[in-house]
């Protein structure tokens, strides 16, 4: 079992930025792909970003490309999106998630076993 808490989120102006943080429990961390969704009021949670167990490979939905960072320290079981140029559109609660190895497509939602509980995040204009 692995759980995770996200922690970073808040209330920030157009523009701005901010570094969610998710630490992990569980000591095989380090072999998990990690990632990042997200869910506005009234839509379906998406994926944002993934990153291999090595910290290698980093996958990004379009509507973040360029902007969100995502980065991994498995000598500290945490993974991190670092968010800038954030706009109202980013507006969401963010979820981490865990995805043991040949389990599935790193954008695919069900293909995550282990989710956080969520920090919300808020864009003003």
């Amino acid at each position: 079992q692995v759980q995770l808490v996200e922690s970073g989120g808040g209330l920030v102006q157009v523009g701005g930025s901010l570094r969610l943080s998710c630490a992990a429990s569980a000591g095989t961390f380090s072999g998990f792909t990690m990632g990042w969704f997200r869910q506005a009021p009234g839509k379906e949670r998406e994926f944002v970003s993934a990153v291999s167990w090595s910290g290698d490979s980093k996958y990004y939905a379009d509507s973040v490309k360029g902007r969100f960072t995502i980065s991994r320290d498995n000598a500290k079981s945490t993974v991190y999106l670092q968010m800038s140029s954030l706009t109202p559109d980013d507006t969401a609660v963010y979820y981490c998630a865990a995805k043991a190895p040949y389990k599935g497509s790193y954008y695919v939602l069900a293909a995550y076993a282990y989710w956080g509980q969520g920090t919300q995040v808020t864009v003003s204009s």
